[in-house]
């Protein structure tokens, strides 16, 4: 049941990030918002109040541990516990490996990458303490094949999936009840495009978008359907994308 479960949602003031945070809200989960922009968030959040929902927030920098830190304490403090960590935040700045936009390559590194570890690494205590939880991150089907024009962001999404995959398996061995799904999509309409700073690269990304881009809110459903799952099962790899698109 997703109904009082408190779910802590990073990338949570745009797109897949926020779609979920208002469906899962309004099924009467206690969402907890984190992203860079705090205004964002706080209009999000209030949107959820207004609506009859219960949600926090608070600006994060998913890079810094400390601020993946503090996002799980807030949940703690306002809503008593932490059930869930959706970890969605991410990066595509695409472009060819020979461009050499290395500082890019950093921030995909930092972002989708350590990232995730992090926000982990923040809630993994209390999972381990309270003997359940569920780790839902977002890769992305470049995370499943290899696109060109893509190289760094592909390696940051194929580790994603096998981190998540290892905190599966290691979890079921431990008796921790920690459940996992990683999260797959196809062409998604979202702020992700923004991030493409080559011109030729980004050019062709929106009109691959606009032909097959879905709303976020189909992620959201995902979401949802994972978080409404019975403790005892696990649906780990979900691949979602337009019905149309032979991605």
């Amino acid at each position: 049941m997703i109904k009082d479960k408190v779910v802590i949602i990073t990338g949570a003031s745009s797109g897949i990030g926020e779609a979920t945070a208002k469906l899962i809200a309004a099924k009467g989960a206690k969402v907890v918002l984190g992203a860079r922009r705090e205004d964002k968030l706080k209009e999000i959040a209030d949107a959820i109040t207004a609506a009859g929902g219960q949600a926090a927030y608070r600006a994060v920098d998913v890079t810094k541990q400390d601020d993946n830190d503090a996002i799980v304490k807030l949940a703690k403090e306002k809503f008593g516990r932490v059930d869930a960590i959706f970890l969605n935040a991410g990066l595509m700045p695409a472009s060819s490996v020979s461009a050499l936009k290395t500082g890019e390559w950093d921030q995909m590194v930092d972002v989708n990458i350590k990232g995730v570890l992090n926000g982990v690494a923040a809630v993994m205590p209390t999972f381990t303490a309270q003997k359940s939880g569920h780790v839902i991150a977002t890769s992305s089907v470049a995370g499943l094949k290899a696109y060109p024009g893509n190289g760094v962001y592909c390696g940051t999404k194929w580790f994603v999936r096998s981190f998540m995959e290892v905190l599966r398996m290691e979890s079921a061995n431990e008796g921790t009840n920690i459940r996992t799904a990683t999260i797959y999509p196809a062409a998604i309409n979202t702020e992700l495009l923004d991030t493409i700073s080559d011109g030729a690269t980004s050019e062709a990304y929106r009109k691959l978008y606009q032909t097959y881009g879905i709303s976020p809110e189909r992620i959201a459903d995902v979401v949802a359907f994972a978080l409404d799952m019975p403790e005892d099962t696990t649906v780990n790899e979900f691949t979602v994308g337009p019905a149309n698109q032979p991605w």
